[in-house]
């Protein structure tokens, strides 16, 4: 069966995103639901980078964290997926293109009401996972260390987001980061939202 959803004109892009990455042999849901969604669109390409920690770093005592909890409604081989989202308690819908395997992506983003965010969980069951995001400042940069809970228990992940493609190339990470795994799918979330 299909899932459709009901946008606002600003948000008319998303819908047919999501129509053409979500056919009928792949889709998670069993029934047709209509969900209106009329709230801010977030859209722009993510340049990251992202680390295996060797440790903690002090900083991360006095840093801002939320904990949060994602699942995916959809996903295709190619790198598309459709993330649902609770961040503390800002909520929110995202449809994420990755261009191979290198370290930009599409990202669109719509906020959720905490109704429509209930209404979505129970599709994304068998693909989610929580963590705990920590956000730590860094030459003008900002740090994001995921720890994860439950089957991913141990794993720590450290993220970086770039203006731009010079400044990623730029950067010389700190000494408590590890291995780089850029594009490595074994430590993508939609991979660890599955195992």
């Amino acid at each position: 069966m299909a899932y459709f959803f009901r946008f606002s004109k600003k948000t008319a892009s998303a819908e047919q995103k999501y129509r053409r990455y979500c056919n009928a042999g792949e889709n998670p849901f069993h029934s047709i639901k209509f969900v209106s969604i009329r709230m801010k669109h977030k859209k722009g390409r993510e340049i990251e980078r992202k680390f295996l920690i060797k440790r903690l770093p002090v900083q991360i005592l006095h840093s801002r964290h939320n904990p949060l909890r994602q699942g995916y409604l959809a996903n295709e081989a190619r790198g598309r997926h459709v993330r649902l989202r609770k961040k503390g308690k800002a909520m929110s819908l995202t449809f994420k293109v990755s261009r191979g395997r290198g370290p930009s992506r599409e990202e669109r983003e719509i906020r959720l009401s905490g109704k429509q965010y209930a209404t979505l969980w129970p599709a994304t069951k068998g693909r989610r996972l929580s963590k705990t995001r920590y956000e730590i400042p860094w030459k003008r940069l900002k740090i994001e260390v995921d720890i994860y809970h439950g089957r991913n228990h141990g794993l720590m992940v450290a993220e970086v987001e770039f203006p731009n493609h010079s400044s990623r190339l730029k950067f010389k990470p700190p000494r408590w980061f590890g291995r780089e795994i850029t594009g490595e799918k074994r430590y993508s979330n939609v991979r660890l939202a599955r195992e």
